[in-house]
């Protein structure tokens, strides 16, 4: 039975809802614009589950490694097609499963499983029928290189994302103690500014993390990685006069109390804005590419994510513009090149700001 279609919101809405802030340029410019509407359509005239969705996923590629056995390029082509269409049904579990609210732990689980055991099954028969076909021993060891190539691409991902969570504990954690007796406002991340910001660039984005202030100071201890920045505390509803009072006028930023004339009731002026911390911690990344923020700025704009060469990239150079081609060994070669390029660029990122971690940590060494 289909569901009632006035609980799914207009187009515009659901691509709110579904469509990640960042995500691979693949899927914003070929996937996206047909996943989104699709995903609304399911969610307002069937009752497919996320799920069921992975499990289709899973199928349609397996049928694309079907028919990259063949090695023939008219199969190529088609099992370029459906790898495509299996990757968009792969996007479409998790849009539905924001969508609806029907998003599930084992279902994250069952589609990274199956979207591994797809790269490793569509590796060996492509690479296999190009064998078949060819007779060549390179295809052996390029199915390997695939195989390696996307492991590494998520254990990496895996491994990074554990470290930088580690780093912001430890600096939260200290930071917290060394200011808890000042009643400041919690720590903020420059990384996360940007992130939350990106049509402005590095200086304009410290003004807003100083709550419209353009002429920010670093501070000293924590003048390496950490800029103190006022926050404005979080707005506070108007209180109501009592009756037959007239209301009273707080002069802006004024911490004393202000009476209106003739009035006898007393309004307190706003607490002036708390201090907060920015860290950052891709500070010594940006000093030496200072042009790389206006450039990551300007693909977020877009939606874009900066690693512009991610699993999924590689996989669609091999999968489909290789089988579409019918130059699967140079799409191959060039792709994972592209992708150990990006993940070094990533990895030698990670080292600098681990150099920013150690700098503000002595800092606080310093105060202590």
């Amino acid at each position: 039975m289909p569901r009632d279609d006035r609980h799914i919101p207009p187009l515009a809405e659901v691509r709110r809802i579904t469509e990640k802030k960042r995500d691979a340029w693949w899927t914003v410019m070929l996937v996206d614009p047909v996943a989104t509407p699709l995903v609304r359509w399911t969610a307002m005239h069937t009752r497919v589950t996320p799920n069921q969705i992975t499990w289709g996923a899973f199928i349609v590629g397996l049928g694309s490694a079907a028919c990259f056995t063949q090695g023939d390029w008219r199969w190529l082509l088609l099992g370029a097609l459906l790898y495509h269409v299996s990757f968009i049904f792969d996007c479409m579990d998790g849009k539905l499963a924001r969508l609806t609210g029907t998003g599930s732990v084992f279902g994250a689980w069952l589609d990274f499983v199956f979207d591994r055991i797809r790269v490793v099954v569509c590796a060996a028969a492509l690479m296999g029928g190009q064998y078949a076909r060819t007779g060549d021993v390179l295809y052996i060891w390029l199915a390997l290189a695939v195989t390696f190539l996307d492991a590494l691409r998520y254990i990496d991902s895996l491994e990074i994302f554990k470290i930088r969570h580690t780093m912001r504990k430890q600096i939260k954690t200290r930071m917290r103690a060394a200011r808890k007796a000042q009643n400041q406002a919690e720590l903020a991340f420059m990384e996360d500014l940007l992130r939350d910001n990106p049509e402005a660039d590095m200086e304009h984005d410290r003004a807003v993390a100083a709550g419209g202030a353009t002429d920010l100071e670093f501070e000293p201890p924590f003048a390496a990685s950490v800029i103190e920045a006022s926050f404005p505390t979080a707005e506070q509803p108007p209180a109501l006069p009592a009756p037959g009072v007239a209301p009273t006028a707080t002069a802006p930023g004024a911490g004393a109390v202000a009476t209106a004339p003739g009035a006898g009731a007393v309004a307190t002026a706003p607490a002036p804005p708390r201090k907060a911390a920015v860290v950052d911690l891709q500070q010594e990344f940006r000093r030496r590419f200072p042009w790389w923020t206006r450039c990551r700025s300007f693909l977020m704009r877009h939606r874009i994510r900066a690693h512009l060469i991610s699993g999924i990239e590689f996989q669609m150079g091999v999968f489909i513009i290789g089988p579409a081609l019918d130059s699967i060994g140079v799409a191959t070669v060039v792709s994972g090149a592209l992708l150990l390029v990006f993940e070094l660029a990533i990895i030698y990122k990670l080292l600098l700001s681990t150099r920013d971690f150690a700098r503000t940590l002595d800092s606080f060494e310093t105060t202590a």
